[in-house]
């Protein structure tokens, strides 16, 4: 849709935190570089950190006398005065000050190892990673290599990349999204928790203005109300906005589509609203045919009105999918179909083939898939994913792994097994889904495809129709994971699609809810910071442990450890002095 544009562009922003900043200059000199990379409030928090903790112990580690005493004697001296205040210094220490320091030290890298690893698990990255890239790569001239010239073949392979992600990344509207009212605040009313998130539903009210709004709106007062009403962020405040309306016009077909949507608590008091926006709707829309090539503004009306209409229809068919009158709901969708063809970006071809396979019309929906399966058409795991199932259907409930590896794979089933790597590369995450290894949530309002969000979206829906077929399951859960074998490094590379986009993680996250695990492909390597902070928190607890209880033998041996030092570096000062 052309409204989600600008959100695929954000989410790849978000995803490529890397990317160099537009006007910096290559030719900055060291100063420059020092200068901005002090410019940040954690640098200058540290620096005076720093200072404060250096005041703090001024008067336990003597610097004064320290510094007093270096002037006033001579470099001999100064050595055995230090070899003898660290000898002093160190026979006063007791175990318990060993046991508090390795105590001590092993709490605060368990900390830090606790924070990584949260971290890393709710922003896929390393916190100090990410910290040391950003305040330590300037410094050290990173950013030097990483600006090009405008017209160089590297800025231009980064644009044809950026092209790519954008349309790999763009968000879509779901084609079968929920209610909001007799659905989704229903699941909030059971489990206290919120489906949708804030991001998505921003997504929705962009939707809901370019659908449902039009410059011309200013001439009739209830559409003025409406205008406003879709901009509300408060689910009250829109209600009340759409009475309002309906006090100003009685047949404002919106304002009873605001109503069906979030007020209605049943898919009953949903289709009733619709209805009644239906009757309105048809009105209007007729008016405006008849006014279209009066100007501008009525062309853009029409629009709108058609909008309003489709919707309008297109929800009615689900509300009889969902009440059991599916053949009343595949005759809408055939007949939306046809009267306007142009609005197949709404994907309501998705909702035909999911009505279809539940009617069990196999034959329908292989016509469905011989017109929108085309290399021309965008995919999608609806699209992929029942082709497969129509494959497996044929060999599915004869299907055997031994017998296969003894005789080998027949025509049908090495088309049912391409078939499901097909579907597998497009989107990897939907078998764990479908095979039940991961639990489902409520689908969200928009979707990315060959995300995690398309994966829920597609099993919520079509888990009972793969259920359905005897073996269809059996034969996935053998064959599936074969796909990542074809593909062994997929954001560099793909089979029968491009290359599994990078970006599909960071907009997932932004459209399901915080309490779903999501799901990430390629797997994500633990960083290296987990790994180093969980050592030392590891060595620390066990040195803490043995100083614990073996007081006198640790103590013993740290003083031997650091006098032996002691008493090397005071040799080779001596050396070096003769």
């Amino acid at each position: 849709m052309a409204d989600s544009d600008g959100l695929g562009e954000a989410a790849i922003a978000a995803a490529s935190p890397s990317a160099s900043a537009p006007g910096l200059s290559p030719s900055l000199g060291w100063r420059e570089r020092l200068r901005a990379g002090l410019a940040g409030t954690g640098a200058s928090l540290w620096f005076v950190a720093g200072l404060g903790l250096l005041y703090a112990l001024r008067v336990p580690l003597r610097l004064c006398e320290n510094l007093a005493a270096e002037s006033l004697c001579g470099l001999k001296t100064q050595r055995h005065l230090r070899h003898l205040r660290v000898t002093v210094f160190l026979n006063s220490l007791t175990p318990k000050f060993y046991v508090a320091l390795t105590g001590t030290s092993s709490l605060i890298s368990g900390l830090i190892f606790i924070f990584e690893w949260w971290y890393f698990h709710k922003h896929g990255t390393s916190f100090i990673e990410q910290v040391s890239v950003s305040h330590l790569r300037p410094l050290m001239g990173g950013t030097e290599s990483s600006i090009s010239e405008p017209g160089s073949p590297s800025n231009n392979r980064e644009s044809e990349t950026s092209r790519q992600n954008l349309s790999e990344c763009k968000v879509w509207r779901n084609p079968l999204n929920l209610f909001r009212g007799a659905e989704y605040r229903r699941y909030t009313w059971v489990t206290g928790k919120e489906p949708l998130t804030y991001y998505d539903m921003n997504l929705s009210a962009q939707d809901h203005q370019t659908f449902f709004t039009c410059d011309t709106d200013f001439l009739r007062p209830s559409d003025t109300v409406m205008q406003k009403a879709w901009r509300e962020r408060n689910p009250p405040a829109r209600i009340k906005a759409a009475y309002q309306a309906l006090e100003l016009n009685n047949d404002c077909a919106t304002a009873y589509v605001l109503l069906a949507e979030e007020e209605a608590t049943t898919i009953v008091d949903a289709e009733r609203l619709f209805k009644q926006a239906l009757k309105a709707g048809e009105t209007i829309y007729r008016r405006s045919q008849q006014c279209q090539h009066q100007s501008p503004q009525h062309e853009a009306q029409l629009r709108r009105d058609t909008n309003v209409l489709v919707y309008i229809k297109r929800r009615l068919a689900m509300c009889a999918r969902k009440l059991g009158r599916i053949r009343e709901a595949v005759k809408i969708m055939r007949d939306l179909m046809k009267e306007f063809p142009p609005l197949t970006m709404l994907n309501i071809h998705e909702n035909l083939l999911e009505s279809l396979l539940e009617l069990q019309a196999y034959a329908d929906v292989q016509a469905v898939l011989a017109k929108y399966d085309d290399i021309s058409l965008p995919k999608s795991a609806a699209i992929c994913y029942t082709a497969a199932l129509l494959k497996t259907r044929t060999v599915s409930d004869k299907f055997s792994p031994e017998t296969a590896s003894r005789r080998g794979l027949s025509t049908a089933e090495i088309n049912a097994v391409e078939a499901i790597h097909r579907a597998v590369e497009f989107n990897p995450h939907v078998p764990k889904y479908l095979l039940e290894m991961k639990s489902l949530i409520l689908p969200p309002e928009h979707i990315l495809k060959r995300g995690d969000s398309e994966a829920i979206a597609y099993a919520f829906f079509h888990l009972q129709h793969w259920k359905r077929i005897e073996g269809a399951l059996h034969l996935l859960q053998c064959t599936w994971e074969g796909t990542f074998r074809m593909i062994p490094y997929p954001l560099e590379k793909g089979h029968l699609f491009y290359p599994y986009p990078s970006c599909t993680e960071t907009a997932d996250r932004e459209l399901l809810p915080s309490f779903h695990h999501v799901s990430v492909y390629p797997k994500k390597e633990i960083p290296f910071f987990i790994h180093f902070t969980a050592g030392l928190c590891s060595s620390t607890a066990m040195i803490a442990f043995l100083t614990h209880q073996f007081p006198e033998i640790m103590g013993v041996f740290a003083k031997a450890n650091t006098m032996e030092k002691a008493v090397w570096e005071s040799r080779a000062g001596s050396t070096i002095q003769d």
